[in-house]
C-alpha cells in the first residue's frame, strides 16, 4: 500500500489557503502513485486555533470547507484533521478535534480524538470532547486505525502517568493492519528523538506498521518541526521527512529493507537555527509583515537575532540601529557595521547622548540632591526603545528584541526599553545556547564578527561594565535556570547538586520577582522544554519560596 504524507504548513484560520494547501499536496502525492493521503492534525484549521473555536463562525466555516475540500477528493481516500461539532443535546464541551476520511466526494468516517492532553502548551480539554469509541476503518479490504496526536503518547516507555484509555491498544485487541496518526507535535530540543523513540515502542506493540504526519512550521510562540515519521512492524524507522520544511513524500510501510542509518545524530545548534527561522519567518509574514528592525549593540545577541531574521526573510527585509552612548565602546559601533555588511542588511548609527542627556535635565529638578543608579542605566535603553519603535512605526516594520533567556529570567533587562517589540527571537534561548548557535553559524565562514563573540558581554550602560558585574558566570547561571525552570527543582534540591547556595537562592529570587516583567514581554519563540510564556503559568502575586 503507498501511503501519501503530506507535511504542510497551515495557517490559523485561513479556511481557504488551508484548503489550496491541502489540495495541492494530495495532488502531489497522486503523481507519486499514494493510495491514500494523511495530513496532520487540525490540518484545516491550523493549530491550534485556541479560543477562535468559540467564535460563533469558525467552526461552520471550517466545516464549509470540509465539505468543500471532500468534493474535490476522488478515488484515493485523503486523511484530513478538522474541529468538528459535539452534539449540543449530550453533555460536555461543544467541540471535537477530528479527522475525516474523505473519499469519492464525500466525508465517509469521522474519527474523533480520544486522549486530549491539557498540560504544558496544551489545553485541549478547554475546548474538545473526546472521543468514546476507538474503532477501525475498513477499506479495500485493510483495517486501518487512524489516531489524533496525543492518542499513541501512551506507550509504557514513556515517564509520565498513563491515561485511563489506551486508544492503540483499544483498536490493536480489534485487529488492525496498519495504524496512523495526524500529529501537531511543536518543536523543543530533543523532541524529534524522543518522538522516534515513541513511535518506535507504538509499533513494537501494536505489531504493525505506523505511519506518523507531523505539522511544520510556526504558529505565534510555538514551532512545528515536521520530522513526520514511517515505523514499521518490528519498530524500525523506515522513513524521516526532512525537518522545519514543507514536505510531500509516497512510502510503502510494508515493503522491506533496512532501518535509516544515523537517524539518532542530531547537531542541536544547527536545529536550533533552523527552528528559529522557520518561527521568525511564519510569524512575521502570517501577521502580515514584510521586513523587521532591531537594535545592534555589538553584542552577540543582536547579532545572533540578526543572522536569523536575515536567513528568515532576506537581508533587504531587515534593518538595524546602532545607539551609541558615552558609555559605548568603538568596537560596539564597528562590530554593529561589520555585522551589517556580512549580512548585508541595512544599518544606521543613531547616537543617543543628546536625547540622555535632556531626559536627565529634564528629570534634575525631581532627582535634586541623589546620585545617579540604575535610573539612568534604564533611561539610555528606553531612549533606545523609543527610536526603534519609531523607525518600527515609520516603516512598518515588526521590531524584533534580541533579550536571552537568562536575562529575562532574572530580569536583566529593562521594561520598555530593550524590552520593546514584537517578537523575542532568542528569548527561549540560554546565554550558553546562544553562543554555540553563533559558534556554528561560523563553521565556514565569519557571519558574526569573531570579536562580538569573544569578548565579554556587556550592556554598556555605566563605565566598564560587564555583565558578570551582576550575574554569576552564564555556564552556571544558565545549569540553575534549567533545574529551576525546566525541571522545576526546589532551591535546596538545587544546592544539593552541589552549586553555591546563596547563588542558588539569589537566582531562584530574581526569576520569581521578574514574573511582572515577562507578563509584558513580547512572544517569544519556544525551543527549550519550558519556555516563558505559553506553557508556564506562574502568578505573579506570590510567597512560596521552594
Amino acid at each position: 500500500m503507498k501511503i501519501g504524507l503530506a507535511q504542510i504548513n497551515s495557517v490559523v484560520g485561513d479556511f481557504p489557503a488551508n484548503v489550496k494547501r491541502i489540495l495541492a499536496a494530495y495532488r502531489a502525492c497522486l503523481d507519486g502513485g499514494a493510495q491514500l493521503v494523511l495530513t496532520p492534525e487540525l490540518a484545516l484549521t491550523g493549530y491550534p486555533p485556541r479560543d477562535l473555536v468559540f467564535k460563533s463562525q469558525f467552526v461552520p466555516r471550517c466545516l464549509q470547507a470540509l465539505d468543500y475540500l471532500a468534493g474535490e477528493i476522488g478515488e484515493v481516500p485523503l486523511v484530513v484533521g478538522y474541529v468538528d461539532v459535539h452534539h449540543p443535546a449530550q453533555p460536555g464541551k461543544p467541540f471535537r478535534n477530528a479527522a475525516a476520511w474523505l473519499e469519492r466526494g464525500g466525508v465517509v468516517r469521522r474519527i474523533w480524538k480520544t486522549l486530549l492532553p491539557t498540560y504544558d502548551v496544551f489545553d485541549e480539554r478547554r475546548y474538545f470532547e473526546p472521543g468514546e469509541n476507538t474503532e477501525p476503518v475498513l477499506w479495500n479490504g485493510w483495517r486501518i486505525g487512524v489516531t489524533i496526536c496525543e492518542d499513541i503518547w501512551n506507550d509504557e516507555s514513556l515517564e509520565r502517568p498513563f491515561y485511563e484509555r489506551d486508544p492503540v491498544e483499544e483498536l490493536t485487541a480489534q485487529g488492525i493492519d496498519l495504524l496512523l496518526n495526524l500529529s501537531a507535535s511543536p518543536y523543543h530540543l530533543g523532541k524529534p528523538a524522543q518522538r522516534r523513540e515513541l513511535l518506535s515502542g507504538v509499533a513494537r506493540t501494536a505489531k504493525v506498521p505506523v505511519i506518523y504526519c507531523n505539522s511544520v512550521g510556526g504558529n505565534d510562540q510555538l514551532v512545528f518541526d515536521g520530522h513526520s515519521l514511517v515505523a514499521d512492524a518490528a519498530g524500525n524507522i523506515r522513513v524521516e521527512l526532512p525537518g522545519f520544511v514543507e514536505s510531500c513524500r509516497v512510502i510503502d510501510p510494508f515493503t522491506g529493507g533496512p532501518a535509516m542509518a544515523g537517524i539518532a545524530v542530531e547537531n542541536p545548534p544547527a536545529q536550533l537555527y533552523q527552528a528559529l527561522v522557520l518561527g521568525l519567518r511564519d510569524y512575521v509574514t502570517k501577521c502580515g509583515f514584510s521586513t523587521v528592525c532591531l537594535g545592534l549593540s555589538g553584542g552577540i545577541d543582536s547579532a545572533l537575532t540578526a543572522a536569523i531574521a536575515a536567513e528568515a526573510l532576506g537581508p533587504q527585509a531587515v534593518h538595524g540601529l546602532t545607539m551609541p552612548s558615552g558609555y559605548s565602546s568603538a568596537g560596539s559601533v564597528d562590530d554593529s557595521l561589520a555585522l551589517a555588511r556580512n549580512l548585508g542588511i541595512g544599518c544606521d548609527v543613531v547616537p543617543i547622548g543628546e536625547a540622555f542627556e535632556a531626559v536627565k535635565a529634564a528629570m534634575r529638578p525631581v532627582f535634586a540632591g541623589r546620585a545617579e543608579d540604575v535610573t539612568e542605566e534604564n533611561m539610555q535603553a528606553r531612549i533606545r526603545g523609543l527610536l526603534l519603535m519609531a523607525l518600527s512605526n515609520k516603516d512598518g516594520r515588526l521590531l524584533l528584541t534580541t533579550g536571552n533567556k537568562s536575562e529575562l529570567a532574572v530580569g536583566y533587562c529593562t521594561i520598555y526599553g530593550d524590552m520593546c517589540g514584537g517578537l523575542a527571537v532568542i528569548s527561549d534561548l540560554p546565554k550558553v545556547r546562544v553562543y554555540e548557535v553563533a559558534r556554528w553559524l561560523n563553521r565556514e565562514r565569519e557571519i558574526i564578527p569573531w570579536n562580538t563573540i569573544d569578548k565579554a558581554p556587556s550592556a554598556e550602560l555605566r563605565p566598564d561594565q560587564k555583565d558578570q558585574d551582576t550575574l554569576p558566570p552564564y555556564e552556571v547561571l544558565d545549569a540553575i535556570l534549567e533545574l529551576y525552570v525546566e525541571q522545576q527543582l526546589s532551591t535546596d534540591e538545587i544546592i544539593g547538586r552541589g552549586f553555591e547556595e546563596h547563588i542558588v537562592r539569589w537566582i531562584q529570587r530574581r526569576v520569581d520577582l521578574n514574573e511582572w516583567k515577562r507578563h509584558q514581554a513580547a512572544p517569544g519563540l519556544r525551543v527549550t522544554s519550558k519556555a516563558f510564556g505559553i506553557g508556564r503559568r506562574m502568578p505573579i502575586v506570590q510567597r512560596f519560596v521552594g
